[in-house]
């Protein structure tokens, strides 16, 4: 965060992300690395953004009509907070999340959510490109297992440590949650 001032980017903490389709996941803590640094930006009354993901797949758990479409309890946005809805990987594309962060003067995100290799990895490589400054927090993302194109199996954890390895002083700084908390401010009773 090099910024004063930072937008908590908060992507596809959504229901479905539970569903068995998904395969197998890693960090199952990773919610209440969430949960935390919303309390965090709650309290510091810095800006937080939500994205919520509107597959338009057959079968997703993610549907707009599909009960996994909901935000899990952990990030629920509470009034004030945006709410921008995407149907692709970025949280730029289709959305007006570019003017938003503009018009308000923000020039520095910090991206949580899920996956790691698809739309957290997506939409910081776009921030980064638009000119964002962006800080990943590694243990507030998870990801699935994958199978590659020759049918290797990759795990979950795996997934996520190349990621963040890839994304890491190219497109973002990849930080944990206690270090991007401890840059917030001290606010009082």
């Amino acid at each position: 965060m090099t910024r004063a001032l930072s937008a908590l980017l908060v992507i596809d903490v959504q229901q479905g992300m539970d569903d068995p389709v998904c395969g197998v996941r890693n960090n199952p803590d990773a919610e209440r690395a969430i949960a935390a640094l919303l309390a965090g930006w709650r309290q510091a009354k810095w800006p937080i953004i939500h994205v919520q993901h509107m597959s338009q797949e057959p079968g997703s758990p993610l549907r707009p009509d599909a009960p996994g479409n909901v935000f899990k309890p952990e990030a629920m946005p509470l009034d004030g907070e945006q709410v921008f809805r995407k149907t692709v990987n970025s949280a730029f594309i289709g959305t007006k999340l570019e003017d938003h962060l503009r018009r308000e003067g923000i020039a520095s995100i910090v991206i949580v959510g899920m996956t790691t290799d698809h739309c957290v990895s997506t939409t910081a490589r776009m921030a980064n490109n638009l000119g964002f400054d962006v800080v990943v927090v590694e243990d507030a993302t998870a990801t699935f297992e994958r199978t590659g194109p020759g049918g290797d199996h990759y795990s979950a954890e795996q997934m996520h440590r190349v990621e963040l390895a890839s994304l890491h002083s190219e497109f973002a700084s990849v930080q944990c949650t206690d270090t991007v908390l401890s840059r917030l401010p001290a606010v009082g009773p």
